[in-house]
């Protein structure tokens, strides 16, 4: 059943209430074939764009919602309860609008953001290499200024999106230092390695993409030479909050298929759920998926009020990716040999759950990040 909600407004309520006639009419139906099949369900983020929903948490004058980042986050969580590949795409869509939004010129912003924002080009963002994963400073790819033009060579490891996205938000070293491009898909010389072989999220495209002296206008260039790497960061921060979003809503629709289960399936003569030992397994998922939401959602409102979040967003982004582990996990033993099966979502909810103690930044970097905050105290 949905959670529930505490929302700042009825346009809020509205909003959530939108997000979940669209995730149950038009994603749960085909979110299996998708997974199944490793298929990129580009129509859906068409869909999200034109509800309104890829681009909430920026202002309305450039076709965005404008609505609190509390209210966006209640919103990812609603569409990872359903399907997690969708969810974590938002969130990266989100994130790869973040430097045009925040670093671009005012004619840039009106030129790309519409398009972006309505979901009619969908983003992706390029910052880890296969050799740099947890250290963004040690990237190989440069940009090389010629003329008027940059030219890009390097290549991006893990882009969600890749090769599926209209335009790539890039990090690449320049002479002053790493700085941040809005590079288009069909520029000449940037191609996509073939996707990874993940364990899961298949309908979501993760691949290398590959720039062999790609040309790009200086006007796509984000902010000024060497300030890519403040822009990346910042933007992690926002991102790290959407992972844990969706991260919630995974664990949420886990603990969902779990109580269903346990109130249907009987041993002894009685539900497993009325076994004392199974009922306090389900009390410590509820425990686990509340505390999430609320971790994330305080971070959230420092956010929104304006105030510092970046260790707020770490500790949610740990918090609410290792209780989705732990909650899907667990779900997985409620069903017992049916858990273990394609016949319920659980597995996929377990597997779809570990890569997010993973990308945007391991659960190891979220511990040294919030350790320096306290360091500061």
């Amino acid at each position: 059943m949905p959670a529930e909600r505490m929302l700042p407004t009825t346009e809020a309520e509205d909003l959530i209430g939108l997000t979940r006639r669209i995730v149950d009419e038009q994603l749960r139906p085909v979110v299996d074939s998708h997974e199944r099949q490793g298929t990129f369900p580009r129509d859906t983020f068409r869909t999200l764009g034109r509800a309104g929903l890829l681009g909430l948490p920026y202002p309305e004058e450039y076709g965005g919602g404008g609505q609190p980042y509390e209210v966006y986050l209640q919103v990812l969580e609603e569409i990872g309860t359903a399907w997690a590949s969708v969810g974590v795409g938002t969130s990266v869509h989100a994130l790869s609008c973040f430097g045009l939004f925040t670093a671009g010129t005012q004619d840039q912003r009106e030129r790309w953001l519409p398009d972006m924002l309505g979901g009619e080009l969908l983003g992706a963002y390029c910052l880890s290499e296969a050799h740099a994963g947890s250290d963004p400073a040690a990237m190989r790819t440069t940009a090389r200024r010629a003329g008027d033009e940059y030219v890009i060579d390097g290549a991006k490891a893990w882009t969600t999106h890749g090769g599926q996205a209209d335009f790539y938000k890039v990090m690449a070293k320049t002479d002053a230092g790493i700085t941040c491009f809005l590079v288009p898909a069909d520029a000449d010389g940037l191609n996509a390695d073939p996707p990874e072989d993940k364990m899961g999220l298949m309908g979501s495209t993760t691949a290398t993409m590959l720039f062999d002296g790609v040309r790009i206008p200086v006007e796509r260039r984000l902010g000024d030479e060497g300030q890519g790497l403040s822009i990346a960061l910042a933007g992690l921060d926002a991102g790290r909050l959407g992972i844990a979003a969706v991260a919630t809503g995974v664990a949420q629709g886990a603990l969902d298929v779990a109580i269903s289960y346990a109130k249907e399936r009987e041993t002894f003569g009685k539900p497993i759920i009325d076994h004392q030992g199974l009922t306090f397994v389900l009390a410590d998922m509820a425990a686990a998926v509340e505390s999430a939401r609320a971790t994330y959602l305080a971070a959230a409102r420092r956010r929104d009020a304006g105030l510092p979040f970046g260790q707020q967003a770490s500790i949610a982004k740990l918090v609410a990716t290792d209780n989705a582990m732990k909650v899907t996990t667990d779900a997985v033993q409620v069903l017992g040999g049916a858990g273990y099966t394609r016949d319920f979502p659980v597995e996929r909810y377990m597997r779809e759950t570990k890569i997010m103690q993973i990308f945007e930044g391991t659960n190891q970097i979220q511990r040294l990040v919030i350790g320096r905050g306290l360091k500061k105290q």
